[in-house]
């Protein structure tokens, strides 16, 4: 076997294996999930900005009262479009603890900063128990990806949310529905502690999207996702950009090959 079909065979290899890890199986959620369209969806994928700002508005308005947001502080939203302006609105908007006490050492509050993490809606564990029946209303930095695949599966975890968000049903005869808690087929076990929480109309868009609880739970499950992962799209483009450099490198060694052989036979 000559040294030029080595070189391609092993291309041919390293591609194969690289679309494996790219191609994500569906995680296991016990439930079914129905595959959606998304825009960051495939190899090319790319986030609709647009989206993400009513997705975030969704959240500011709706998901904010019980849920957390950690990971996320206000100025990473200038990364779904708003201007710097906008982002000190939102964060002035609330009153956070500061770092340093005054001269008593008593605690300070004041207004948000865009430098400043998502303030929680609660001040602790116990808190937020207390407000829910017992229940812990999860942070939400990375529910997407949590319920995401590897690979290029950052989609998944937009079908799981987008299902849990549209699930809410009345359980069908038969089924015993614990106290407390709503019939939901998008969640395991179909049983589910937190009430539904979109309505149509719940929110008036900025742009004037028909806020239906469809639309809703897409936009929302968007900005989720890329609240989980907002490298994702560099994290694709630096994929593309490895695999072009690993095709040309190869071409450039296998001319190599054939002018340096060549002289040889």
């Amino acid at each position: 076997m000559s040294a030029g079909s080595l070189v391609l065979k092993g291309v041919t290899a390293l591609v194969g294996i690289t679309a494996v890890l790219f191609v994500a199986a569906t995680p296991h959620h016990g439930v079914h999930v129905e595959k959606e369209s998304w825009s960051f969806q495939g190899f090319f994928g790319k986030f609709d900005k647009a989206q993400l700002q009513r997705g975030f508005q969704v959240y500011n308005e709706v998901c904010a009262a019980c849920h957390s947001l950690d990971l996320v502080h206000y100025r990473n939203l200038t990364e779904i479009g708003l201007t710097e302006a906008q982002v000190k609105e939102v964060a002035a908007a609330v009153t956070v603890v500061d770092a340093m006490p005054d001269e008593n050492g008593d605690p300070v509050e004041r207004p948000g900063l865009p430098s400043d993490p998502f303030k929680a809606p609660f001040a602790n564990e116990q808190a937020a128990r207390a407000s829910n029946n017992g229940a812990l209303p999860p942070d939400l930095s990375l529910i997407a990806r949590s319920r995401a695949g590897a690979g290029f599966g950052a989609h998944e975890g937009a079908d799981y949310l987008h299902g849990l968000l549209t699930g809410y049903q009345e359980p069908p005869a038969g089924f015993e529905l614990a106290d407390g808690m709503q019939y939901n087929e998008g969640f395991l076990g179909f049983q589910i502690a937190m009430p539904n929480p979109l309505s149509d109309g719940g929110v008036t868009y900025a742009d004037g999207t028909e806020a239906t609880v469809d639309q809703q739970a897409r936009d929302v499950s968007a900005f989720l996702t890329w609240a989980g992962e907002p490298n994702y799209e560099n994290r694709i483009y630096t994929g593309m950009k490895a695999m072009l450099f690993l095709i040309v490198f190869t071409l450039i060694a296998y001319a190599v090959k054939r002018r340096v052989w060549a002289k040889i036979h």
